[in-house]
Parts: structure tokens; sequence; C-alpha cells
């Protein structure tokens, strides 16, 4: 590939983007982190994390706390949201594991969303 195609299939990353990511690493990491605290158990603080893909801009980081609760967060993309599991500690795995899945409590909310958009009812049930 010549570096004439480089340059018009790569557009350059304009001057203010790593500050922005930076931020946007620092304010995930600083969520993350307070959710992991506040869902220990045991004095487990602990979390665990899993970066999935949901479109061309944005990035899911789903939490899993000690306690077995969990959270998500949205990213810009997979090397923003591991860069803010890493600042904030957090266990990252590439899918999850058996153990952690095990471990997710879902609440009245969430089967009723489910079962309604299972059976054909309003999703905000």
């Amino acid at each position: 590939m010549s570096e004439t195609e480089t340059a018009a299939t790569s557009p350059a990353p304009s001057a203010d983007a790593a500050p922005k990511t930076d931020r946007q690493v620092r304010r995930l990491a600083r969520n993350l982190t307070r959710f992991a605290g506040r869902h220990a158990a045991g004095g487990d603080t602990s979390a665990d994390a899993v970066v999935e893909y949901i479109g061309r801009d944005s990035t899911r980081i789903v939490i899993v706390g000690a306690d077995g609760q969990w959270g998500d967060q949205v990213a810009r993309d997979p090397e923003t949201a591991r860069k803010a599991i890493e600042a904030a500690g957090l266990r990252l795995h590439d899918e999850f594991p058996n153990e952690v899945a095990l471990r997710v409590k879902t609440g009245q909310y969430e089967w009723t969303r489910m079962a309604g958009i299972q059976i054909g009812g309003p999703a905000n049930a």
C-alpha cells in the first residue's frame, strides 16, 4: 500500500483526540472504581470487566462487582475501554468466564424486561 493510499484510508487523528481520550479514560476509570467499591463483598473490592463491541463508534464495558451486581459504561473504542479498566484496577476478560456469569445477580426489572421482550410484550414493562 502506498503512503497516499494509507493517508486516504486512515485519516490523521485530530490534535485534540488524545486529550479527549485521556479524559474519557479517567472518567470511565473513576466510575468503574466507584462501582467496584460500592459492590464489594466481604472486603473484596475487586471486580471483573468484559469489553463488548456495540457498533462502529462505541464499545460497552460490562462490570460485575464482587457481590454479583453488574452495570455498564460505554467507551468510544475497545482501546479506550481497556485503558479505563486497567486504570481502575479491574480484572479484564476477553469474554465472560463461567464463574463471573454465575455470580451475576439480576433483579425484577431485568426479568420483567426480558420476559416482556421474549413474549412480544412491551419492552418497557
